[in-house]
């Protein structure tokens, strides 16, 4: 079986983590697994980078560089001195990671004397972390008795466009990878830097938010895994989030799309574009728990057979603003709604739902609460005649999403969602839903937010359901 393994920041946060990951990638290669494993950088390293990068580019302060690298290098000799034995892999590792010390130091020294950042600097110096963990988990594996090598993202085939930040693969990717790590696999793990890549010019780029685990849906594309596994801190995708309710379950199998709606509205475990790849190519995507391994945690796959379990999760997004925009100049004025979108996406603005009555007097809109101020003063700009009589703002609310494929062609879902909130005496502000109907969205009050998560955790028996799939 061949799989793409990816470690999070927590799985790799000290020496001690990095030792329990390097055994787990020995266990499953001994089982005769051909195995690749992609790495975050150490837990708060790239918080560090960008808010020294950030900072010295204002003051300008060389001291607080040599302060921040006597600090990250300390941070990571604690790692290699307990991560692996043996002075020889020891020193070995110790001289590759103060090689690339040596050239972050110079790279924020420069940012000091030149007092800017630009979008390809923070790249560069973002991608130390990872650059700096991969040799460390690499000399781990090697300690343990397995040939390894670690390579950057870009080493291992990853070409990206320019697009500081957040770069997209080229479809040159994917036949780079194949040739350049599948050679490695039948006596050795290779160890990838996650979220890192390269463009044609060589120059380093980084794929955005959740990167490591795009990385790892790219390298398993290419390679054509048979699974690729993300190692996270939770037992897999949850049926909501076990804080508001602590009987929530692992879902032990879920289809792609329901996985895609649970990453827009609000479940931290997946970002919707990592897995973007695997869909592509059909490679099944499994969440599992590094600390509790023999978890089978959360298989993702193209469909299920059966559907029985009509809703498969509640997730609530918090810190979030409602915007209503109404007026009788709008009704059956043609291009109202392009105007709104165009005049927000020109800010930045990202639009979380929508809603529009069929008269066409007001839509409604959900956003994230940062970009409420500039949102609303967007649409006011655009509207400064009297198509739009008012642009009204709540932020006090919240976004509950219902998920399942299983509602597609089910009658009386949505009737049995806003009973039970009727029944708890949950007012509901504003619904969504998609012809997919894969999901049912409403706001709601702040207030009630966490009892709507509650109510219909209960209403569907989402627990229950759990324990009879596993």
């Amino acid at each position: 079986m061949r799989i793409v393994m990816k470690f999070g920041g927590t799985s790799v946060a000290n020496g001690e983590k990095i030792r329990h990951v390097a055994e787990l990638l020995k266990r499953y290669h001994q089982g005769g697994n051909e195995v690749i494993a992609v790495t975050s950088a150490l837990s708060g390293v790239t918080d560090g980078l960008l808010n020294t990068a950030n900072e010295v580019s204002v003051n300008g302060k060389v001291t607080q560089v040599k302060e921040f690298i006597a600090d990250i290098t300390k941070k990571h000799y604690d790692a290699i001195n307990v991560a692996m034995d043996g002075e020889t892999l020891r020193d070995q590792c110790i001289a590759a990671v103060d090689c690339r010390l040596d050239e972050l130091e110079k790279a924020l020294i420069g940012i000091c004397y030149l007092g800017e950042l630009t979008p390809r600097s923070i790249d560069y110096i973002s991608s130390y972390g990872e650059r700096l963990a991969a040799p460390i988990v690499s000399g781990s594996i090697r300690s343990v008795g397995i040939n390894s090598v670690s390579l950057t993202g870009g080493e291992a085939g990853i070409v990206t466009d320019s697009n500081y930040g957040d770069a997209k693969p080229l479809e040159q990717s994917y036949s780079q990878i194949k040739e350049k790590l599948c050679p490695l696999l039948e006596d050795s793990i290779p160890v990838v830097t996650g979220f890192i890549a390269q463009n044609k010019q060589q120059i380093i780029t980084t794929l955005g938010r959740s990167g490591s685990d795009f990385s790892a849906s790219i390298l398993g594309a290419a390679v054509n895994a048979d699974e690729i596994w993300l190692w996270k801190e939770v037992d897999g995708i949850m049926t909501t989030d076990p804080k508001i309710v602590p009987e929530a379950q692992s879902i032990p199998l879920i289809s792609y799309i329901e996985a895609m709606e649970l990453s827009y509205f609000g479940a931290k475990v997946l970002h919707p574009r990592t897995i973007e790849p695997a869909i592509t190519h059909r490679i099944p995507v499994r969440v599992k728990n590094t600390f509790d391994p023999e978890f089978e945690g959360t298989l993702i796959v193209a469909e299920q057979k059966q559907k029985e379990d009509v809703v498969k999760a509640v997730t609530l997004i918090k810190k979030v603003a409602l915007i209503n925009i109404s007026g009788a100049g709008m009704m059956g004025t043609i291009g109202t709604a392009a105007r709104v979108f165009s005049s927000l996406a020109s800010e930045g603005v990202n639009i979380i739902m929508i809603s529009q009555g069929s008269s066409e007097a007001n839509m409604t809109l959900i956003v994230n609460e940062d970009h409420l101020e500039r949102a609303v003063a967007a649409i006011r700009r655009e509207f400064s005649n009297n198509v739009v009589g008012d642009v009204a703002y709540d932020r006090d609310v919240c976004v509950v999403a219902v998920v399942g494929a299983g509602m597609d062609g089910i009658p009386g879902v949505a009737g049995k969602v806003f009973n039970a909130l009727g029944k708890a005496g949950i007012n509901i502000i504003m619904i969504s839903q998609g012809s997919s109907q894969h999901n049912i969205s409403f706001a709601v009050s702040s207030d009630d937010a966490i009892e709507a998560v509650r109510v219909l955790h209960r209403e569907f028996e989402l627990d229950r359901q759990c324990r009879d799939q596993q």
